[in-house]
């Protein structure tokens, strides 16, 4: 896939498009920024997990993997499923999956 090529002689409905685009970008990078977040991210991408599959997962406590999952919410890349008193997470949609891939193709796939 090809990048778009900015240039001077955009109409400004192009360029506006383009910077609503970019702030939704630059959200999304800001939410997997965080190790914490990137790491629940890359288990969730195996299968729906609880919070304290999560919590055992990350060898985190039970508030810090709270807060990040709530950031990860916010953000849309996941969505809660109550049953009972266990709240179980998912991605919401394949965008996390698909930036995982190139993550670990970038940083970790040389270290298989």
């Amino acid at each position: 896939m090809a990048l778009p090529v900015l240039s001077n002689d955009m109409s400004d409905d192009d360029l506006d498009r383009i910077v609503d685009k970019a702030t939704t970008a630059s959200a999304f990078l800001k939410a997997i920024s965080h190790e914490g977040r990137l790491m629940i991210l890359c288990h969730l991408v195996s299968g729906e997990k609880s919070v304290t599959e999560l919590e055992d997962l990350l060898s985190a406590r039970q508030a810090a993997v709270s807060q990040q999952l709530s950031r990860l919410r916010l953000e849309g890349l996941v969505v809660p499923r109550r049953e009972g008193k266990a709240i179980y997470y998912r991605l919401a949609d394949d965008r996390p999956r698909k930036m995982l891939e190139c993550v670990y193709e970038l940083f970790c796939a040389e270290d298989d």
